[in-house]
C-alpha cells in the first residue's frame, strides 16, 4: 500500500466496483427481449361507466377482502382522489368532462406493466421480472422488502403492507398471470359489462385505438397515452381531455435509466454483495489512515531528533 493517496484510494475504489459488476451485460435481465404478440390493453375512458366491477373482480381475484359486488354502486367514493394500496391493485376515479357533456370521465388506475419498468431494473435481488408477454410479476420468496421498487416506479405504482408485521410484502397488479395461464382473461377485463377494456395483441390493440380516434376526432384528443411514454407500456389510455388532467403523469418517450440495473444484477450475480464491496473500502480506507499515522509518527520522530542536535 505504498504511497497510496487519496486519489489513488479513490481510483482503487472505482476500479473495484468495475471489477464487480463486469459481465452485467450478459446478466439476465438486464434487456428482456418482447414477443411481437406481448399483451396490450386499452382503457376506453369514453366508454367506461365507472362501475367499479373491476375493483371487485381484482381484489377477488388475488383474496383480498372485499365487500359484497352491490355495495360498488356507492358513488361516493368518487369524492376524493385514490390510489392503489395493498388492499386494492386497481381503482377507478371520476373526472369532470371537458366536451360540454354531463358524463364525467372514467378512470381505472393500476401497474402500467411498462415496456422498459424501471421497478424491474431497480430490483437487486431480480424478484421483480419482466414477462415476454409484456406483464411485469414478482417473486415473493425473493423479495426482501427493500422497496427500491416503489421509489423507482415512475407511476407511484408498488404499495407495501405496512400494516402487516409478519411477512410483509409488495403489492402490484400482476396481469392475472395464474388466471392467463390457465387460459383465462384477466378478472378485470373479463367483468367489464361496456368493454371500456380491450385485451389483445398490443399491436393490434394499438390499432383499434387508432381507428377509434380517428373516427371520433370529436370525441378523443389525438393522443395515445402508453404508446410511447417512457418507452411505451402495456396498459393504455384514449380519452377527450388531457392526460395531465386526468393524474395520469406527463412523461418523456425515453425509458427509465437502466444503470442501476447493469450494477446491481452484476454485483449479485457474482455473488458480491455490496456488504463485501464495503468491507473492502472500509479496509483500504483503514489501511490508508495506518499509512498517515505512521508517516505522522516518523515525521515527529525526526523533529524530536532534529531538536536535540540544536540544543547540542
Amino acid at each position: 500500500m505504498k504511497n497510496l493517496n487519496r486519489r489513488d484510494f479513490f481510483k482503487t475504489a472505482a476500479l473495484g466496483a468495475t471489477i464487480a459488476t463486469l459481465g452485467a451485460s450478459s446478466v439476465k435481465g438486464a434487456e428482456k427481449i418482447l414477443s411481437e404478440n406481448r399483451i396490450g390493453i386499452l382503457v376506453d375512458t369514453d366508454v367506461c361507466v365507472g362501475c367499479r366491477h373491476c375493483e371487485w373482480a381484482c381484489r377477488t381475484a388475488h383474496n383480498l377482502p372485499t365487500p359484497d359486488l352491490e355495495t360498488y354502486s356507492d358513488n361516493s367514493v368518487f369524492i376524493e382522489y385514490r390510489r392503489p394500496d395493498a388492499t386494492a391493485l386497481t381503482v377507478v376515479n371520476e373526472f369532470e368532462n371537458d366536451n360540454n357533456s354531463l358524463l364525467p370521465i372514467y378512470v381505472k388506475t393500476q401497474c402500467m406493466h411498462c415496456e422498459r419498468p424501471a421497478c424491474v431494473s431497480a430490483c437487486i435481488v431480480g424478484a421483480l421480472t419482466k414477462g415476454e408477454d409484456g406483464s411485469v410479476i414478482w417473486d415473493t420468496n425473493k423479495c426482501i422488502g427493500c422497496r427500491y421498487c416503489m421509489v423507482a416506479c415512475q407511476f407511484q405504482i408498488p404499495t407495501y403492507d405496512y400494516d402487516r408485521s409478519i411477512d410483509p410484502q409488495i403489492r402490484k397488479c400482476d396481469l392475472c398471470h395464474d388466471r392467463r395461464t390457465s387460459g383465462k382473461l384477466p378478472a378485470c377485463v373479463e367483468i367489464c359489462p361496456n368493454e371500456a377494456l380491450l385485451f389483445g395483441k398490443r399491436s393490434e390493440v394499438l390499432r383499434v385505438a387508432k381507428n377509434r380516434i380517428k373516427r371520433k376526432s370529436d370525441v378523443y384528443i389525438d393522443h395515445i397515452y402508453g404508446e410511447q411514454e417512457i418507452g411505451g407500456t402495456s396498459w393504455m389510455y384514449i380519452a377527450g381531455k388531457n392526460f395531465e388532467k386526468l393524474k395520469l403523469p406527463p412523461l418523456g418517450n425515453s425509458p427509465a435509466p437502466g444503470i442501476s440495473e447493469s450494477i446491481q444484477h452484476g454485483i449479485f450475480a457474482y455473488f458480491v454483495p455490496p456488504v463485501t464491496l464495503y468491507a473492502l473500502l472500509g479496509t483500504m480506507m483503514w489501511l490508508t489512515k495506518r499509512r498517515n499515522k505512521d508517516n505522522d509518527d516518523n515525521e515527529n520522530v525526526d523533529v524530536k531528533k532534529d531538536g536535540k542536535g540544536e540544543k547540542s
